[in-house]
């Protein structure tokens, strides 16, 4: 259900609906499942690829996550920053330079293409197919958070298709976990590779779970039990986020998170 809403008309009231959401959460079951299984809102029966995956991908330049060039070797990423000031303003945005290096420079040109058309499929009749005047989706998500109606944390991350993963788990353990804004970006980080990436050639490891190391090793153990297939990263390796929020009463303190992992992120004011 991802795409141009221009030409898929996305339910997105639909995707909402209390009653849809309740259903989705009743197949999340004790087992991980190895199924791909995209819902139905309105009773439409979503159009899946017939392309497998990875499959018969060539190699180099463009190919991928932008970030990684065609050798193997991260240089550059996306960046993200939130910014607040003293009237209540909330700014949250993330630039994706990282494209830059994937997009090699056209001689005739002198300047290269933007690479964000690999989110495309060639394949016709699907949501991110590629069709005439249609802009491709992109995994950037800066996110606002209101608290009644009124703005009140800016927040996001680099990160590709892992943006709205991290993002969700640092919300949920601010508004739920009661954790501060630092508490909750230093938590130890997990994500899944279990659906399709954006990035040609689209790769996915179903049940695949991505967790730092800092997890506790019995939480790891029940996991992997379960039938998830659980990566083990470094402590400080998964996630980049940075936060800021203003009170909405008096005497409306400003407050702002940054990320340790990478030594990249700051949380300065004045």
């Amino acid at each position: 259900w991802y795409g141009d809403p221009a030409y898929t008309k996305v339910p997105m009231e639909a995707l909402l609906l209390p009653g849809y959401n309740d259903e989705r959460r009743g197949r999340v079951g004790p087992e991980a499942s190895l199924e791909l299984r995209p819902g139905a809102p309105e009773g439409r029966e979503p159009v899946l690829t017939g392309t497998t995956p990875g499959a018969d991908a060539p190699a180099g330049e463009g190919v991928g996550e932008p970030t990684v060039r065609a050798d193997g070797r991260v240089k550059g990423d996306t960046c993200h920053l939130d910014v607040a000031d003293r009237y209540g303003n909330l700014v949250s945005a993330t630039p994706s330079g990282g494209w830059l290096q994937s997009s090699p420079v056209i001689p005739e040109l002198g300047f290269p293409l933007g690479t964000r058309a690999q989110m495309f499929w060639l394949e016709p009749g699907l949501p991110a197919s590629l069709r005439p005047g249609s802009r491709p989706r992109t995994t950037l998500s800066p996110s606002l958070a209101l608290r009644d109606g009124r703005p009140w944390m800016a927040f996001g991350t680099p990160g590709g298709d892992q943006q709205d993963q991290w993002s969700l788990n640092f919300f949920l353990s601010v508004v739920h976990g009661g954790l501060n804004l630092q508490e909750a970006i230093d938590a130890p980080m997990f994500h899944s590779t279990h659906f399709p990436s954006s990035f040609y050639p689209r790769d996915a490891r179903p049940g695949g779970l991505m967790v730092e190391e800092r997890l506790d090793p019995d939480v790891v153990a029940e996991l992997r039990r379960r039938g998830h297939d659980v990566d083990v990263q470094g402590p400080w390796t998964l996630g980049r986020l940075s936060a800021v929020t203003r009170d909405s009463g008096e005497p409306g303190f400003l407050r702002a998170a940054a990320n340790p992992r990478g030594a990249q992120g700051y949380a300065v004011g004045r």
